[in-house]
């Protein structure tokens, strides 16, 4: 095995942006009529649309208004947002520094959409960094499927099992994992249970981390 690329996800691994999408989906759920907690937004965490409606009707009952919830949660989110901007995740520079600077190809898989996504890369001097952005819009299934890591190694050309991938949540790892990548999580809302921890290839504390496993990985192939 030897690592060639690193696809990341976006929210929760390059951006704190996560907790904010804990904290207004489930004001927005309340504001909205409904018993959402915390819970709820963590069990929807880089979920595409489809299964994230299947999830929170799952929860709530067939009457839950999907459409409204996120609307308000996107209008919540925005406008917290832009008055006091979004912040980088620890490391988050320095390890995209450090694998342009040593030949690596990086790509980013996020299901947040694409405008928003640019909107936010550019606020904090990231959205350079990347050689491909692929986002949920731009595949058939979005996470957990695999549809978005197996596109985002496509266009790297690279096959998934030459890619690192950087997860936070067991939704994007299950689809980094099914796509065939050498997936690694970074905790950010909470630890991944057994079951994805034992099918990961590492957890780490921390994006510096990488640095480190890169070089190992690579020295023993």
């Amino acid at each position: 095995m030897r690592i060639n690329g690193v696809v990341f996800d976006m929210d929760g691994v390059l951006l704190d942006s996560e907790k904010y999408y804990i904290r207004f989906w489930s004001e927005a759920g309340k504001l909205c009529g409904y018993p959402f907690e915390e819970k709820h937004a963590l069990a929807i965490r880089s979920m595409a649309r489809p299964y994230a409606i299947e999830r929170l009707k799952g929860f709530f009952g067939e009457s839950f208004d999907y459409d409204k919830v996120r609307n308000k949660r996107i209008e919540l989110m925005d406008e917290y947002i832009e008055k006091n901007g979004i912040e980088l995740k620890p490391y988050a520079e320095y390890i995209l520094a450090w694998l342009k600077d040593n030949g690596f190809k990086i790509a980013l898989a996020t299901a947040t959409p694409p405008e928003r996504a640019r909107r936010y890369l550019k606020s904090v001097g990231l959205y350079d960094s990347f050689d491909e952005i692929v986002t949920a819009s731009m595949v058939k299934r979005g996470k957990p499927a695999p549809d978005i890591y197996e596109l985002a190694c496509k266009k790297l050309g690279l096959n998934p099992d030459d890619c690192i991938a950087v997860e936070d949540s067991p939704n994007g790892a299950l689809s980094a994992l099914d796509a065939g990548c050498v997936t690694v999580i970074v905790p950010d809302m909470d630890e991944p249970g057994d079951d994805i921890k034992n099918r990961v290839f590492k957890v780490l504390d921390n994006l510096k981390m990488l640095s480190p496993l890169i070089e190992k990985i690579n020295g023993e192939s």
